[in-house]
């Protein structure tokens, strides 16, 4: 059956925003696709997307981007500032709260069909090793660590609080990490198996990740349009790797030399101190922060069973998407062949 409605879609050239669009295009949908104006990667969003230049925070260009005439609208907002420093910053918080906020008014005024929000497992509160993670049932902003996690929590709230006093109809979906090909953006993920394939680690940090598959993300994102129930939440995510299983995937996807030797704990925070203080004084991103630290040794252990069940959310192989993440480098030249 074919899908009369338009899709808006918001970060349309990042990352996630573009695979979301690939596979709508793909799927025969028409979308709409909001675009910050001078965003090199519009040249990378694929043929078919009628593109909109506009900006979260100014409503005049959100007004443009929902100006849609009888026609039936659901709207995917994954656009937001990822933010990896833990001082607050006013320009996250116009752009994640507030923009989302005038992402809600004007689904509510132009009675989009579906809002499905793309939040962030940074919102919900870690616990014990051991122990998986489920969808919040409230946030606790004292217990989120990093700012962007913050904001991400009270935009999360205010989807929703307009479900429940408003009747908005959405849904709110949870990503773990992003990984995968097509990250013309630049994520933590390419940039280190790049350094990697390079020669630039000779030494591993300790810890481990919760990274998804770019195309996995995008089909349980656009499957929580239809199946995802009004006030719900799903967490996508996948299982728990490793740093130095990570090595040894991207080491034998690309044939590179097998870094061994991972720091022990005491020597790593003293690289954390240095690097940070070097940051500072020279005004470069430091090589490690405290906040990235903490995101490799927490617990990085999430629940999807409930996206599985209700979604059909799957993920690959992560073997099979660093694989592929390092095919698509060395397309890109990014890495030597």
């Amino acid at each position: 059956m074919e899908d009369s409605r338009i899709y808006l879609l918001t970060g349309a050239a990042g990352f996630l925003g573009n695979n979301i669009a690939r596979q709508l295009v793909e799927k025969g949908c028409r979308v709409r696709g909001l675009v910050l104006k001078g965003d090199k990667a519009v040249k990378h969003i694929p043929e078919g997307v009628e593109i909109v230049y506009g900006d979260l925070t100014d409503k005049t260009s959100l007004e443009n981007f929902f100006d849609v005439e009888k026609e039936q609208l659901v709207c995917i907002h994954c656009a937001s500032i990822v933010y990896l420093k833990e001082e607050p910053s006013e320009l996250v918080y116009r752009v994640n709260v507030e923009g989302t906020q005038n992402i809600i008014d004007f689904c509510l005024e132009k009675n989009v069909e579906k809002l499905v929000y793309v939040s962030s497992t940074g919102t919900v509160a870690e616990l014990p090793h051991g122990e998986f993670m489920r969808e919040p049932e409230k946030f606790d902003l004292d217990k989120i660590v990093g700012y962007y996690g913050k904001t991400k929590a009270m935009a999360t709230q205010l989807v929703f609080d307009a479900v429940k006093e408003k009747g908005l109809k959405a849904c709110v979906v949870y990503p773990t990490g992003i990984c995968g090909p097509n990250d013309y953006a630049g994520g933590p993920v390419s940039t280190f198996i790049e350094q990697y394939c390079n020669g630039g680690n000779k030494v591993g940090f300790p810890g481990s990740f919760n990274s998804v598959d770019v195309r996995d993300l995008a089909a349980g994102t656009i499957a929580a349009v239809d199946k995802g129930r009004i006030g719900e939440g799903y967490i996508l995510g996948n299982d728990v790797v490793w740093m130095k299983d990570m090595f040894a995937y991207i080491s034998h996807a690309s044939g590179v030399k097998m870094t061994k030797i991972i720091l022990p704990m005491p020597l790593t925070r003293i690289i954390v101190k240095v690097s940070e203080t070097i940051g500072r004084l020279t005004n470069k991103a430091p090589l490690i922060t405290e906040l990235m630290l903490y995101n490799l040794v927490r617990n990085n252990a999430y629940d999807s069973s409930k996206a599985k069940k209700e979604l059909g959310y799957q993920t690959r192989p992560f073997a099979d998407t660093i694989y592929d993440e390092v095919e698509w480098l060395k397309e890109e030249h990014r890495v030597s062949a």
